[in-house]
């Protein structure tokens, strides 16, 4: 008589290489360009522009846990000057150098703006800019985990 779990394949568990933190930095600083993107094109339509997150809250009374939509403030990384725009890569708060003391990219027209940021989306997914943004931050060592050790009291 067989059963079900003699057909199944049983393996000893395969170890996982974890994946580069550079991977990380990538899709979060993509997801800022595309919410740079998104902001550039309803500005060139006139639109409001708005993004919302979840945040999770506990009511202090019932202890109970509820999901609420918070309004999230995005600054723009591009700017003007007398029409002629310009824009900014930042990584966290500090603006990331494309060359040697070079950080801002010369747009031109307001409306060449999507072009640069659809750009600099590729670029990034690419890794062209690794270098430069493990420069501005570096991957943190992860952390031990040190067992536990038994408090002991000896007597002396």
């Amino acid at each position: 008589m067989t059963t079900l779990l003699s057909s199944l394949k049983v393996i000893a568990r395969p170890k996982i290489e974890p994946k580069p933190p550079i991977l990380g930095k990538r899709m979060k600083l993509i997801e800022k360009l595309e919410e740079q993107l998104m902001m550039v094109q309803c500005n060139l339509k006139n639109e409001p522009f708005e993004v919302f997150k979840d945040k999770r809250i506990k009511d202090p009374d019932t202890g109970e846990r509820t999901t609420v939509r918070k309004r999230k403030a995005v600054r723009p990384w591009y700017f003007d000057d007398k029409e002629h725009y310009y824009f900014e890569i930042k990584v966290g708060l500090k603006t990331l150098e494309l060359d040697k003391g070079k950080a801002a990219i010369d747009v031109g027209k307001k409306e060449d703006l999507p072009a640069i940021i659809k750009t600099l989306i590729e670029a990034v997914e690419k890794g062209e800019l690794d270098q430069q943004i493990l420069l501005l931050s570096p991957p943190t060592p992860p952390k031990s985990r040190k067992p536990k050790v038994a408090a002991t009291a000896s007597k002396e």
